[in-house]
């Protein structure tokens, strides 16, 4: 490998976008990796600083920069110095008239531990009011 390259799994790996070198190796070797666009399906492939990563992260796409090559698998501070996120990720969902909505969340009041099973109970009855049944 030359100088200031590294194997796709590796960074994935080292960058914490997979737990392990495994899951990251996987996903490349099932060509769900592009590198600048190219599909890339062997593993040991190497990316340099520059190069445009786009893959499947979840139920998300990410695509990010390449911005260094990493030498270890450290604190996810010092994995997010390696990247860009080209196209961060934000909670949205599409209602049917395809306008872009926030994605709900519930609140709690911090502190209040898990909700019982009452409240479980409330909150269930009280979305079924709101969406008409």
């Amino acid at each position: 490998m030359t100088e200031g390259a590294i194997r796709i799994d590796k960074w994935l790996w080292y960058a914490r976008f997979f737990k392990t070198r495994t899951l990251a190796t996987r996903l490349v070797s099932e060509g769900h990796v592009r590198v600048n666009r190219e599909r890339v399906t062997k593993s040991h492939g190497a990316i340099r600083p520059g190069d445009v990563l786009t893959f499947p992260q979840g139920k998300d796409i990410r695509v990010v920069k390449v911005l260094g090559c990493g030498d270890r698998r450290g604190p996810a501070v010092e994995a997010q110095m390696l990247y860009e996120d080209l196209e961060p990720i934000s909670r949205v969902t599409c209602d049917r008239d395809a306008t872009i909505v926030p994605a709900a969340v519930a609140e709690r009041e911090p502190g209040s531990g898990r909700p019982t099973k009452a409240d479980r109970r409330a909150m269930e009855n009280f979305r079924e009011r709101a969406e008409g049944h």
